[in-house]
């Protein structure tokens, strides 16, 4: 059985209709599921910890100090094992949730909360890169819509690219109730690899185009 921590990533105010809304999956059915997986994850032995993020005073989102900033209601009442601050994208970067892992004796780290293409992505790349196995909750996250120069995306694009990148390589993705079903049954989630996932995509190509 993996030796699994729910990392909980800054499920903050302002991602729930403030000056970052979250749009896909919609905030308020993702921050529910945040919430399950965090009750699941305490009864079933697994430790919590909760990653927030902090801005400068006037950075235009998570400013230090602003209600914006502040862990959400739904998760700042719930119990967890350890709390990480962080000021890049990264729950890993100078911090140390690493050393707080390897000393519960960790391998298996699962990630909940916001946003998929942001500090999720690079949590997810940077565990993976230090050897840890990576699970991904894919309805306990989401994803706001981008437009700059290199283009546009809508907040569904995002999370969906997103989601098959991280089963190709990265990360198993599951729903929130897969998971659950894991921790209380010992099965595995399904992992992939990039040829195999490139290979479907082929097949799939081919079939619509005979």
């Amino acid at each position: 059985m993996p030796k699994r921590a729910l990392i909980v990533i800054d499920v903050q105010n302002d991602y729930d209709g403030g000056n970052l809304a979250v749009e896909y999956p919609v905030f308020s059915d993702s921050v529910q599921k945040v919430a399950a997986a965090m009750d699941a994850a305490t009864a079933n032995g697994v430790k919590v910890v909760v990653i927030k993020m902090i801005n400068p005073p006037t950075a235009r989102v998570f400013a230090a100090g602003t209600h914006g900033a502040e862990i959400h209601p739904e998760i700042a009442h719930r119990p967890r094992d350890h709390y990480v601050e962080k000021t890049l994208p990264s729950a890993f970067t100078g911090t140390d949730l690493e050393l707080w892992l390897r000393k519960n004796g960790i391998d298996t780290v699962t990630i909940a909360g916001y946003m998929t293409h942001n500090c999720d992505l690079s949590t997810v790349i940077h565990a993976f890169h230090m050897g840890f196995e990576v699970e991904f909750l894919d309805d306990a996250t989401g994803a706001v819509p981008y437009a700059n120069s290199a283009g546009q995306a809508t907040a569904e694009d995002i999370h969906r690219v997103m989601t098959v990148v991280f089963q190709a390589r990265f990360a198993a993705v599951l729903s929130t109730q897969q998971w659950i079903e894991c921790l209380q049954t010992g099965r595995m989630p399904e992992r992939d690899d990039i040829p195999a996932s490139n290979r479907r995509a082929i097949a799939l190509r081919e079939k619509e185009l005979a």
